[in-house]
């Protein structure tokens, strides 16, 4: 990633004004993508406004004072992104990183228990056999081969066990996290495959029915969403 980043230029997903100055601060290379990740400084400064200003952001990272998934970051360049968990033990308050109707970042208050949600983007074999499953945010975690692609795992913070397995199939709930209908919530109806090089789509049913790729589709709960979601 570059070392600068011009604010014009920025994601349309940061929820940043885009003239009041020149630049803004870049991201480091993480285990996000930039239109779905933001900088730990602008989380504090822009999202949260427990900072004035870029230096009170950094001194409060610098010390300790946020933390992504359980795990403290004094990187201000940090990436945090889609479903993470962001918490501030001085002020006891969590937040999940969500996405609205607008592909804009956004963060949701959570409880102090709240489960971190990844989808599985694929699988490997690793030694001896063992299946890595390789999540959304980068992170490997060996488990069973009880759970496939596209499925969603609910993982305790921050030791990474995970809680809950929830397969992404028809009749389970799921957020969509690109294109135009990003932020809504639906039925999974059903699941197509597309032969050649496109992508396979996922029938969604809400207060209408649409289809949208596959890759936009987040599996979050069964009957009922596993998390608070933006209203």
């Amino acid at each position: 990633m570059a070392r600068h980043q011009k604010r014009v230029s920025a994601p349309t997903s940061w929820p940043i004004p885009k003239k009041t100055n020149k630049w803004v601060v870049g991201a480091n290379a993480g285990s996000h993508s930039m239109e779905t990740g933001i900088p730990l400084l602008l989380v504090v400064r822009d999202m949260l406004k427990i900072a004035n200003n870029a230096r009170e952001a950094r001194k409060i990272i610098h010390d300790g004072g946020i933390l992504v998934d359980g795990v403290v970051r004094r990187d201000y360049k940090y990436i945090t992104g889609l479903f993470d968990i962001i918490s501030i033990p001085a002020l006891n308050v969590y937040y999940r990183v969500l996405q609205d109707a607008s592909n804009r970042l956004k963060l949701q208050k959570e409880e102090q228990s709240a489960l971190k949600l990844c989808r599985i983007n694929n699988k490997t074999i690793v030694k001896n056999g063992a299946v890595q499953l390789n999540l959304h945010d980068g992170t490997n975690i060996l488990a069973s081969n009880d759970c496939r692609a596209f499925d969603t795992v609910m993982l305790s913070t921050p030791d990474k066990k995970i809680a809950k397995h929830i397969p992404r199939k028809a009749g389970n709930l799921a957020m969509i996290v690109g294109g135009k209908h990003s932020g809504e919530i639906g039925t999974i109806k059903h699941v197509r495959k597309v032969l050649g090089s496109g992508k396979n789509m996922v029938g969604i049913s809400n207060d209408k029915e649409f289809e949208t790729i596959a890759d936009y589709v987040f599996v979050i709960g069964e009957s009922t969403p596993e998390i608070k979601v933006i209203k």
